[in-house]
């Protein structure tokens, strides 16, 4: 074969080489739940920095559409409309899905506070342990996985089934205060435009862990996020998304945490495989 056609033959090689390459190494596209809420948004966000921390496997794509119940989303996720969703776990979930148990929130979900009528302050600054507490009426959504922590610590839960129903219960006097999530009372005190305020010295912390979920098909993709997690814990990333978020800053200045007296709970919903033997997963209030 004469000298050019080799060197031209050796040409296209290379090109093609390379062409195939760069095809062969273009990220793997994610879907993932669509961004309707602030804890969309911060879940999006680390998972950004997680797949930084894998070698830029893959890039997330989120869906978009209205906003869809969670029962649809794991349905998504079964039949691979979906590949990562995030949600508070409990055994049934992580039986449907695998779950990447690594708390992408510290465990923040279970850290409780309480909305309570205008004017009832004085009430709880009597409150000082759990005995105490379970002289008080606390209001909870019938099927909420946080009635299922609080009926097995021997608190008076009274339950219904709807978000507002639960407000005009708790205007009404049929139970004293509703347990809610450190960021959350801050935008309901208005609710409806009842006379609630939110109680300053009482805070519920039970380990409540919100993972990732993946198909159960989906291995490599579950390792992947893990492996991420775990990669951006040890070198500060993880924390410096979740201590920036401006969400989850907010509720943290808002809740004035170190003045408040802790109150643990069990949670005996959680899976054995739950990490609690890593205090580094964790949200530490004494820390703060």
């Amino acid at each position: 074969m004469p000298r050019t056609s080799l060197i031209t033959a050796a040409a296209l090689f290379l090109l093609l080489s390379f062409s195939f390459s760069s095809h062969a190494q273009d990220p793997t596209k994610i879907a993932t739940m669509s961004i309707v809420s602030d804890l969309d948004r911060y879940a999006v966000e680390l998972l950004k920095v997680v797949f930084e921390h894998t070698d830029g496997k893959y890039v997330q794509v989120p869906q978009t559409g209205e906003q869809r119940t969670q029962a649809r989303v794991i349905e998504d996720i079964k039949n691979g409309v979906t590949q990562i969703m995030w949600a508070a776990t409990d055994q049934t979930l992580e039986s449907e899905l695998t779950p990447i148990r690594i708390p992408i929130l510290k465990g923040f979900l279970g850290h409780r506070i309480f909305l309570i009528r205008k004017g009832d302050q004085a009430r709880f600054d009597h409150v000082k342990t759990l005995d105490d507490l379970k002289q008080i009426k606390l209001g909870q959504g019938t099927t909420w996985a946080d009635t299922k922590i609080l009926q097995p610590n021997n608190l008076n839960v009274v339950t219904t089934q709807k978000f507002a129903g639960l407000m005009y219960m708790l205007d009404g006097g049929r139970f004293d205060a509703f347990p809610r999530g450190v960021s959350e009372p801050w935008s309901e005190v208005n609710f409806g435009g009842l006379p609630f305020e939110v109680e300053k010295r009482i805070m519920l912390v039970y380990k409540m862990p919100m993972y990732f979920f993946t198909n159960k098909s989906n291995s490599a993709l579950a390792k992947d996020i893990e492996l991420g997690l775990n990669r951006a814990i040890a070198d500060g990333s993880f924390d410096k998304v979740f201590f920036n978020d401006p969400s989850i800053r907010s509720a943290l200045e808002k809740a004035d945490i170190k003045n408040r007296i802790i109150l643990h709970l069990d949670n005996p919903t959680l899976s054995k495989e739950t990490p609690i033997d890593r205090p580094e997963l964790w949200l530490d209030v004494n820390s703060l």
